[in-house]
């Protein structure tokens, strides 16, 4: 098993494990062409994100998204961590604790200062993991607004 950054050859493999995220998820359903265009998006954009991959042999056994933004509380470069996922016969042995870590590392050693990730409320396994790896509860709520229509009214 090694961490890496994703490349082009990954993409399908990605866009399998986020299918088995999305759909233990509430708020989002799999919608393969759509998960394909983003990861795409973001291969081609490393300076707003970075995909790491969890590989076994010569396969993809995990992933994250840590998609780059800027804090003025904190002054700097922050973390978004998202999908966040490990295919099933890999949980529960250490690996995601690796993955998210080698990411942690990277993003400190990138000059980050803080990670946010969002996890479903309702995923207690997930909630649990995130807590043990030092994340806290925020007081923020998130709030999220569909704006696909407003482009027509664009000046």
């Amino acid at each position: 098993m090694h961490i890496a950054f994703a490349g082009s050859d990954d993409l399908d493999a990605m866009a399998d494990l986020l299918q088995e995220l999305f759909a233990l998820e509430a708020d989002f359903k799999p919608e393969r062409a759509k998960q394909l265009a983003a990861l795409r998006w973001i291969l081609d954009h490393p300076a707003h994100g970075r995909l790491f991959v969890l590989r076994d042999g010569g396969g993809v056994a995990g992933m994250a998204n840590a998609l780059i933004s800027v804090s003025t509380a904190e002054g700097g470069p922050v973390l978004v961590l998202e999908d966040i996922i490990l295919a099933a016969g890999h949980r529960g042995n250490g690996l995601g604790r690796q993955l998210v870590e080698h990411v942690l590392r990277w993003a400190a050693g990138e000059g980050m200062s803080r990670v946010t990730l969002l996890a479903d409320r309702d995923n207690a396994a997930a909630l649990g993991f995130y807590r043990r790896l030092g994340f806290e509860e925020s007081a923020m709520v998130v709030r999220r607004l569909d704006i696909r229509g407003l482009a027509k009214d664009a000046p």
